[in-house]
């Protein structure tokens, strides 16, 4: 069996702080492929997400690691020691980035032949792809089968005069890859043995890697609904009759995983069974290597090393099913109702990322359309900046609760005391108030008070903190109110940034 990651470092622009060689504000270009080198060799991951989704991406990106850096990768070799991974358009959904899906995965053989001839020897570089928004079997088959009757199959085909393809461009290896699916939304994640299972019986491989999302269901859903589906999820691919090596989508906000190196043991703990920790910007970036307050000897490459070192075991929960319906339906009230606000801040968040413009749609109907939201980096980012961290959203449904459901939840949910402290110590009391100011009426301020009250009265959780942080992110949310109200919009995008540095991420 080959080494199959435990750390995933992705694309995610959920940093708040720039490492120290980017001159710029974002990351792009040239600076990726070498963030990709220092991801192995400075970091310790053993995988990279190279992202063609939402974002242009260097497809020659195997030929310049292996030029710029020829005495890692020597030691290193890609493909069996350390490895590089697509995240692919998914063609079904974005329909402006199909010949991009064509385009990335015609160059996974202009990879091998690259490998090939800087080892000495048939390597396959590159031989899996994520497909994002997977909804059926259907797609994950289609696209294997894509790469095998097109990309490779191209090779038989004769041109004019009886001279076959693979005479002009030479052979194309390797002859199949490895899909990935990435489970986003809620429907599929109840139903992923349905999705995987497909699959499986179709193609019958030795193995599978399911990527569960965390971040995109925690803004659909609510934080408590994304984490029940994720471990749902986790159950249910246990069942799949083949060996599934699940990843899970953490980020370093609470709403989006609370994988930090100050939450390693916490994170492992939580997320158990889950095979790979996506190992994302913010983490990189916005922990300097200096001691952690959960485990003193731990910085960013020993917490990686942490991960990589741990072994997932397989769990198993009760089902929890019942309480993401009945949170959902007030979370999506909720940000409805905030949407306006939400998106009147979102401009102002930094990108740290070139992206292309991109929203996402809400995961839900309205009568007159559906609720246009930004990506959950940036919606997570603006409702901090707001002084209502999204964590919060929701949390009054939890009084419908059964005492059944409640064991449940505790049962199923280990941190969530935990990653409520770490997020609401930045929640803002008079925040709701202050709402009125950009167009969010009376009665949604009062749910949003009333999950604040269940919080403290219910949970014994504290909103708003006493430390630095905590008291100057509240004052930092104030200013950012106010010029909200005045339009100085640099002094909006500055107290963004400083909020999100006191945090410790982006969104």
């Amino acid at each position: 069996m080959r080494l199959v990651p435990r750390t995933m470092s992705t694309q995610h622009p959920d940093n708040a702080s720039m490492p120290d060689w980017i001159r710029s504000d974002s990351i792009e270009g040239e600076d990726e492929v070498r963030e990709a080198f220092l991801s192995y060799s400075s970091y310790g991951t053993q995988e990279v997400m190279w992202d063609s989704e939402g974002k242009d991406v260097d497809l020659h990106v195997v030929r310049k690691l292996l030029s710029s850096f020829p005495g890692y990768f020597k030691e290193h070799v890609i493909g069996r020691d350390i490895f590089l991974t697509y995240r692919i358009p998914n063609p079904r959904i974005e329909g402006a980035e199909r010949k991009v899906f064509a385009e990335t995965l015609e160059s996974i053989s202009t990879s091998f032949d690259v490998a090939e001839r800087f080892y000495g020897k048939p390597v396959p570089a590159v031989f899996e792809v994520i497909l994002p928004f997977t909804t059926s079997s259907a797609e994950i088959i289609s696209v294997a089968k894509y790469y095998e009757k097109v990309v490779v199959g191209k090779e038989n085909i004769e041109l004019e005069g009886g001279l076959p393809i693979g005479e002009l461009v030479g052979e194309v290896n390797p002859k199949s890859i490895e899909v990935i699916p990435l489970v986003e939304d809620k429907d599929s994640l109840l139903r992923i043995r349905e999705v995987v299972g497909g699959y499986v019986k179709a193609v019958r491989p030795k193995y599978i890697r399911v990527f569960v999302a965390r971040s995109d269901p925690a803004m659909n859903y609510g934080l408590i609904p994304a984490l029940i589906l994720a471990k749902w999820a986790l159950r249910e691919l246990q069942k799949i009759d083949v060996q599934v090596f699940p990843i899970v989508g953490v980020g370093s906000a609470p709403f989006r995983g609370n994988l930090r190196p100050s939450r390693i043991e916490s994170a492992l703990k939580e997320y158990e069974g889950f095979h790979t920790f996506t190992v994302q910007s913010s983490f990189k970036y916005d922990n300097p290597e200096i001691v952690v307050r959960e485990a003193p000897e731990i910085v960013v490459r020993e917490a990686v090393k942490r991960i990589n070192e741990s072994e997932p075991h397989p769990m198993e929960w009760e089902d929890a099913r019942s309480i993401v319906e009945i949170y959902v339906e007030r979370y999506q009230r909720e940000v409805e109702a905030l949407a306006n606000a939400i998106n009147h801040v979102a401009p102002y968040v930094p990108k740290r990322r070139a992206r292309k413009l991109h929203v996402g749609l809400f995961g839900y109907s309205r009568s007159n359309g559906k609720v246009t939201l930004p990506r959950a980096i940036t919606f997570v980012g603006s409702l901090y900046s707001l002084g209502i961290p999204p964590e919060v959203l929701g949390l009054y449904s939890l009084s419908k609760l059964r005492e059944d459901q409640w064991d449940v939840l505790k049962e199923v949910y280990l941190n969530m005391i935990d990653d409520l402290r770490d997020s609401l110590r930045f929640a803002e009391p008079g925040a709701p108030k202050r709402l009125a100011s950009i167009g969010v009426n009376d009665e949604v301020r009062k749910l949003l008070e009333e999950d604040m009250r269940f919080a403290e009265d219910v949970l014994n959780v504290k909103v708003g903190g006493n430390d630095y942080e905590s008291r100057t992110h509240a004052l930092l949310s104030q200013m950012v109110s106010i010029s909200l109200e005045v339009g100085r919009a640099d002094e909006i995008k500055r107290n963004i940034l400083e909020m999100a540095k006191l945090r410790g991420f982006l969104g």
